[in-house]
């Protein structure tokens, strides 16, 4: 349950929206259960299903970019893309995250908060672990470069 909730709040940056998907990821789950072909792998198909109900709740509310997610969860995320975050303004954290889309905060979330290895981090999103490696480097870019841009903007 926690995981899920992480997960789902650390994509939607909103309390309510988090706990939103985390039901609404339950729910599925719950409902697709008697398709999951391997009971060794529940946690991965859970993390799946988790990032998906969070999409569609991005859907649902109409938004084209992920809201903030406090400071205090991102720390690690910015020590590795950009040396000097740590001692940045948090605020630029939170603007600078905006500007990262779903798919990038997903796998940033999964390998840096979540501490999840490349191979998982590939089995989960149903891609090759050199897919998800590469993906995991644009969204380090992305996020210094928007980390860049935030203080050009000050």
């Amino acid at each position: 349950m926690d995981a899920v909730y992480r997960l789902t709040s650390a994509i939607l940056g909103d309390e309510a929206d988090a706990r939103d998907a985390a039901q609404e990821a339950f729910v599925a789950a719950w409902r697709e259960l008697p398709r999951l072909r391997d009971a060794d792998r529940f946690d991965a198909w859970l993390q799946r299903v988790a990032i998906n109900a969070s999409r569609m709740t991005l859907r649902a509310r109409g938004r084209r970019r992920v809201r903030e997610i406090p400071s205090s969860q991102v720390v690690a995320l910015a020590s590795h893309a950009a040396p000097d975050a740590l001692s940045q303004d948090a605020s630029r954290l939170d603007v600078a995250l905006r500007e990262l889309s779903v798919d990038q905060r997903a796998i940033l979330v999964l390998h840096h908060l979540e501490g999840r290895p490349l191979a998982e981090i590939a089995a989960l999103l149903e891609i090759p672990e050199g897919t998800a490696k590469s993906r995991l480097f644009h969204a380090r870019r992305a996020l210094d470069a928007a980390l860049r841009d935030a203080d050009v903007d000050k």
